[in-house]
């Protein structure tokens, strides 16, 4: 096959033969090459050398890559477009529109009508885009590289959009120089803390009116079952995920899965309200955890803490989960550079009680890219294998040779050819595939930074 495209000097040539040492050839080469290429319109021709048929495994990971990268791309100029349409509409006069006696915005329904998309789908596009134009452009250029997804540029938009543009602008500066690295979850979090630092009194006053709005529904689905949903503060959504795992905790080994049994133990607790029972303790009993820094827990400071399962959360809240009757604190020793949490232990096959709630602590959640299990429902796995004849000769049962991993995640690691190497000065835990590609999952620190 061949392929042209245009160099800087307009002279076209023949991308896939021209012979030129150094140039990819096979298909697997032009994945690899396009997966890291700057895309735009001349990369954007080279895509059709990725035949699926003339691809090996390793070079389809290549050249999904690439295509995404082109999809960010892709994404980036219908964000232009989609700012210009809403421009558009607000600058034209009730005459150009035809409807003198409203004030009405009508892009909505014509990109809804273009893009076969819902009303609030079409209006969602447009908010974002016209956020991200005016006050992101910055983002905007990494998603036109291919170095972010939408997904990610929409999470800067919509996080921010209470925001001033000054602060809007703290924040993007705060976040952007890891986005290229984050998963979206991870960009949602950053994003988040960064709210509150920017401006923290500001996230007391929205956090005091939204607790306003809390509520509870549910929706009829099919098959006679339904959905039911509470809004509330993440405090007591906290409190709510720990009352409902301990008594869950109770129930038999009668074949209901975890999930199954937390359903239960809601309605249980809510219409049965169950009262006197004794929960196990360990890893079941009902705790809520915030990491916070001794400065804002007395109140000298603001900084946002940390509440397992969650992510940040204001100083106030911080503070209301730590002061609330039968708290029980502990001190987490953390390394001054890298918020790692610092401690060893023995080693038998078992983790002891202690060392499992570091680990927990430490991890926050799944080691596996991308993945959000909590730890606190995740086994916890030998990095380096358990040796049982002859436990001293390796795969400590210690904090820096465990992580927590959710069950699908933890077979995965044993019965495929998926690796995974933890570092233990920084804690970042690298993954690679069967393919050769690696990922690396950051650290779950305890910084403010």
């Amino acid at each position: 096959m061949q392929a042209t495209l245009l160099d800087h000097d307009d002279t076209a040539t023949t991308g896939a033969t021209t012979g030129v040492p150094g140039e990819p050839v096979t298909a697997d080469e032009w994945a690899a090459h396009l997966a890291s290429a700057v895309p735009g319109p001349q990369t954007a021709a080279m895509l059709a050398l990725l035949e699926r048929g003339q691809l090996s495994t390793t070079g389809r990971i290549d050249a999904l890559k690439a295509w995404e990268r082109h999809t960010s791309w892709i994404q980036a100029q219908q964000v232009g477009l989609l700012a210009d349409i809403e421009a558009d509409a607000l600058d034209a006069t009730p005459n150009e529109i035809g409807w003198a006696d409203y004030d009405w915005n009508f892009a909505c329904e014509d990109v809804a009508c273009a893009l076969k998309l819902s009303g609030n789908t079409a209006a969602d596009r447009l908010a974002v885009a016209t956020a991200l134009e005016g006050r992101f452009p910055t983002t905007v250029s990494l998603l036109e590289r291919g170095e972010i997804c939408y997904l990610q540029a929409k999470a800067v938009a919509e996080v921010t959009g209470t925001l001033d543009p000054e602060a809007a602008g703290q924040v993007e500066a705060m976040v952007l120089p890891k986005m290229p690295t984050q998963s979206v979850g991870q960009t949602r979090r950053a994003l988040n803390r960064a709210v509150l630092k920017a401006d923290p009194q500001g996230a007391e006053v929205r956090h005091r009116r939204r607790r306003e709005d809390r509520t509870i529904w549910h929706r009829a689905t099919e098959d006679g079952m339904a959905t039911w949903t509470a809004f509330l503060p993440v405090p007591q959504a906290a409190q709510l995920d720990a009352a409902v795992d301990a008594h869950a905790a109770t129930f038999a080994d009668d074949g209901r899965t975890l999930n199954q049994k937390r359903v239960d133990a809601l309605y249980d607790l809510v219409v049965n309200r169950p009262a006197g029972q004794d929960t196990p303790g360990g890893r079941s009993a009902a705790v809520v955890q915030v990491t916070v820094s001794l400065d804002t827990l007395i109140g000298v400071d603001e900084e946002p803490g940390q509440l397992k399962g969650y992510g940040p959360i204001s100083a106030g809240q911080a503070r209301e989960v730590a002061f609330a009757p039968g708290t029980i604190w502990r001190r987490l020793i953390t390394h001054p550079k890298t918020g790692l949490l610092i401690k060893t232990d023995p080693a038998t096959y078992r983790p002891t009680a202690e060392a499992e709630r570091h680990v927990i602590a430490r991890d926050g959640t799944c080691a596996f890219p991308s993945c959000q299990m909590p730890a606190h429902r995740c086994d916890l796995d030998h990095i380096q294998p358990f040796n049982h004849q002859d436990p001293q000769a390796g795969g400590a049962t210690e904090p820096d040779n465990l992580m927590p991993l959710c069950r699908r995640h933890h077979l995965l690691k044993h019965r495929t050819r998926w690796q995974a190497e933890r570092n233990p000065d920084t804690g970042e835990v690298t993954w690679t595939a069967p393919t050769g590609h690696t990922y690396t999952n950051p650290p779950h620190t305890h910084t403010h930074t």
